[in-house]
């Protein structure tokens, strides 16, 4: 497989356009982006820089298609057999989608080709699959009224992905819109387009109807924004930072009142108990659970709360693992850790360490930028022992930067372990059933793992509460976002 994956990194990439109403297209005004590979910083293409009339004619497109009715009045079997062609052909280009998105944002390829394509696929598949099996509902009325709930695609759904993990998040949003029959204007980061723009082409391929899937790229304070204030689209999905997702929210206060569902990250607790099973596996697990992606990863555990008698020899385990771990090439299949998306972010997460040092945090491994002969941006996984009020355990820097926290006992760790504004995911390790319990019950996040760290399938849902956010991908709830309830009232 290296051979293959050595050879798709050279392929050159031609410059890209825009993907409106089943056709390519420059932007109206012309403007371009570099696509700068954070691998070695070079230049791999360019992307078409959406203006807001560009933004109109995807949605003009979206709205016309779903009025049209091909695709939002078909039977759910037939959508189903169009979604599950595009699973299959995410499948069939897995690998040359994989290295492109590696190419394009850093992610190292052994994690890519699941998180990426892989789990795109099994995204399509699964909603392709639900959808003919979602019912409505009869109402128990009186004897002789008829109550009839029925599920109706909402109309148009936009959608703005981040940069870490494009196809999966992506999919997240746009295979529940597609399967429950809306049509989607999707907007990629400005970071990592290139995949999705090639998820159209395989759409389009598979026999999506024109203008069901359109794909505008380009800079989110000039699409994005125009997204937000648009008065034809029915539904945000949003996934990316909180000051972003809190604009979006004015956005739709001052246009049209469209939904808008937001994922907005987190600073995840990873709270690790002295009965944990196994305090070799939970010391690898916590460190991976942060470290891949380079700290990438919206519910990667970036706190790492650990009972005071075990607080030094599991702190040095994690700390010995994350200095051993292999960084650099991510299209290398023995890379454990590969490239920062960017040099902005890559100065961002230095900055992170920084400011921990001068508040006093105690270094334990890492905190500096490395390879940068290589011309690409790369951090070494750090561990930092700091306090529950320095920034670091407090602020999310979505890098590969791990704060310890002592605690002493369980209420003292659901205390530290909730005192943050975020809510998306977190951990617990511990051989006391019924201390897991209480902690899953108490612990105020979406998420909540015992003895393990990271995974779930699409049969579960992903959302925050508090700051991280609100409504749920993944799962069967996921339709709720792209669907109208409509009440048909009949009287016999």
């Amino acid at each position: 497989m290296q051979d293959k994956i050595d050879h798709l990194r050279t392929l050159p990439i031609p410059a890209q356009s825009l993907f409106i109403g089943g056709a390519w297209q420059a932007s109206r005004n012309g403007a371009t982006m570099e696509v700068i590979s954070p691998i070695d910083g070079t230049v791999l293409t360019t992307i078409a820089d959406a203006g807001a009339d560009d933004v109109d004619l995807a949605v003009a497109a979206a709205r016309a298609a779903f009025e049209k009715g091909a695709w939002s009045k078909a039977a759910p079997a037939e959508r189903k057999k169009i979604l599950l062609r595009i699973a299959d052909l995410i499948d069939k280009h897995a690998l040359e989608l994989a290295v492109l998105g590696v190419r394009d944002n850093g992610t190292e390829i052994s994690m890519a080709l699941k998180a990426e394509p892989g789990s795109a696929a099994g995204t399509f598949r699964y909603y392709a699959e639900a959808i003919d099996k979602v019912y409505g509902e009869i109402a128990p009325t009186a004897e002789n009224v008829l109550g009839l709930i029925h599920r109706a695609p909402i109309g148009v759904v936009a959608a703005i992905v981040p940069w870490n993990f494009p196809m999966m998040i992506g999919a997240w949003k746009v295979a529940p819109a597609l399967a429950a029959g809306n049509s989607v204007v999707l907007k990629p980061a400005e970071g990592a387009s290139l995949t999705l723009l090639r998820l159209a082409e395989l759409c389009a391929e598979a026999g999506l109807p024109e203008g069901v899937f359109n794909v505008v790229t380009g800079r989110g304070a000039v699409s994005g924004e125009a997204l937000g204030l648009h008065m034809d689209i029915d539904v945000l999905a949003f996934t990316g930072s909180g000051p972003v997702g809190r604009r979006l929210l004015e956005y739709s206060a001052r246009s049209n009142l469209k939904r808008v569902y937001l994922e907005l990250g987190g600073k995840s607790p990873n709270v690790v108990f002295a009965d944990a099973p196994s305090i070799d596996q939970a010391a690898k697990v916590s460190a991976y659970g942060i470290f891949r992606n380079s700290g990438q990863v919206c519910i990667a555990g970036s706190r790492l709360l650990v009972e005071r008698s075990i607080h030094e020899e599991f702190s040095e385990k994690v700390a010995k693992i994350a200095a051993g771990m292999k960084l650099g090439d991510p299209l290398q299949l023995t890379t454990e850790a590969g490239a920062i998306s960017s040099e902005i972010q890559l100065k961002k997460d230095l900055g992170f360490a920084e400011q921990a040092l001068a508040e006093g945090a105690t270094l334990r491994t890492g905190g500096e930028r490395i390879l940068q002969e290589t011309g690409g941006f790369y951090m070494q996984p750090t561990v930092f022992d700091v306090t529950p009020d320095m920034t670091l355990a407090k602020e999310e820097a979505f890098g590969p930067i791990l704060s310890v926290i002592p605690f002493n006992t369980e209420d003292d760790a659901l205390r530290i372990a909730n005192a943050t504004e975020y809510g998306l995911a977190s951990a617990v390790w511990t051989a006391n059933l019924s201390r897991a319990h209480r902690m899953v019950r108490d612990i105020k996040a979406g998420v909540v793992h015992v003895n393990t760290y990271g995974g779930a399938d699409n049969t579960v849902p992903l959302g925050g509460v508090k700051q991280s956010g609100n409504g749920h991908d993944k799962s069967l709830h996921a339709l709720d976002k792209y669907v109208d309830l409509k009440t048909a009232w009949i009287q016999l």
